[in-house]
């Protein structure tokens, strides 16, 4: 009879028969505490989202932390400007024109007598509230044509497409001159309204063009197997993930708005004379530019840093949600 024989396989003792004719012996290869199975499937990556690799991206860069600064104390002196000063902005005294500097008046007087500081802090509110108005109306009117042109296309792409580019032919600034230069009302809502009409073009193309590229994905494709409506396919799938481009404008756009806004004052045509705008104040101080120039650099200061804030911030969102401009 002939005799079994036995070969060990990695470290157990137990012996193994030999095997019958026709058939293979496979021998598991020795592994080190037989956790090679767990060891391969613990060093798979982790899927992240993309917000999430944003948020990474975005902390790790000064940048990010000093635009955001920026835009958190603008934000405070716009909503809560009796923080920073006590002084009432409309309380002018012309014994006291072109004053200097002197205590509780750190930047002086303008030429009607009335204190600068207070009319820099006080003037931030008038200058976010039509950016963000603006800024909120463009998004929401821009992002719906442009969705609705991309997603459903024919003869919707093309009817809104050139009204698109009929809106994109006239110039922000001059189109709101036009139309603020015969109104008689001048609100903070009017002002933003105009500048949404003549300014959600560049938003639509972003949505339009992005909504395009997404409405091909295998998702999509997905959502319509399982038998979703094609609008309720555009607002829960194609729309989030299109959002990325378009929350890089908005925030781009807010400090363009905020300019268009002082402009407007500044020419006399946006915010009445009786609120108090760093474009008003601009104007006002054009006058002694030669001999005191410090009246018009304060709101023109304030003016510029609110604006370089919000741009420095629309860089740093762009480049975290571009994916492209993380693998490099």
């Amino acid at each position: 009879m002939p005799e079994n024989r036995y070969e060990p396989v990695g470290r157990s003792a137990t012996p193994t028969p030999a095997p019958r004719p026709g058939q293979e012996h496979f021998t598991a290869p020795a592994d080190e505490g037989g956790l090679g199975a767990v060891d391969a499937v613990a060093t798979d990556e982790t899927p992240t989202s993309l917000w999430r690799d944003a948020w990474h991206q975005m902390r790790r860069r000064p940048l990010f932390w000093v635009s955001g600064t920026v835009i958190v104390i603008v934000v405070l002196v716009a909503a809560f400007p009796g923080l920073f000063t006590s002084i009432e902005p409309r309380a002018c005294d012309l014994t006291r024109a072109l004053e200097g500097p002197q205590a509780g008046h750190p930047f002086g007087f303008d030429r009607q007598g009335c204190d600068i500081y207070s009319r820099t802090m006080y003037g931030a509110r008038a200058s976010v509230v039509v950016g963000v108005l603006a800024t909120s109306m463009v998004v929401i009117l821009g992002t719906t044509i442009g969705a609705i042109a991309g997603y459903y296309g024919k003869w919707f792409d093309t009817i809104l497409s050139r009204i698109t580019d009929i809106f994109f032919a006239i110039p922000l600034v001059l189109g709101a001159i036009v139309i603020m230069s015969i109104a008689t009302n001048r609100t903070s809502f009017l002002v933003a309204f105009v500048l949404a009409v003549f300014g959600w073009t560049q938003i639509a193309r972003i949505t339009r063009g992005t909504v395009l590229s997404v409405k091909n994905n295998e998702f999509v494709t997905a959502a319509k197997s399982l038998g979703m409506g094609r609008g309720q396919i555009l607002v829960r799938h194609v729309l989030p993930n299109s959002a990325a481009p378009i929350i890089v404008y908005a925030t781009v756009a807010l400090g363009q708005f905020i300019v268009a806004e002082a402009t407007l004052s500044f020419l006399g045509i946006g915010l009445p004379p009786d609120v108090v705008s760093w474009g008003g104040d601009i104007s006002a101080a054009q006058g002694a530019i030669r001999t005191d120039p410090e009246i018009l650099l304060y709101p023109a200061g304030g003016l510029a840093v609110t604006v370089l804030g919000f741009m420095m911030m629309g860089d740093v969102v762009r480049d975290a949600l571009d994916p492209k401009a993380r693998k490099r």
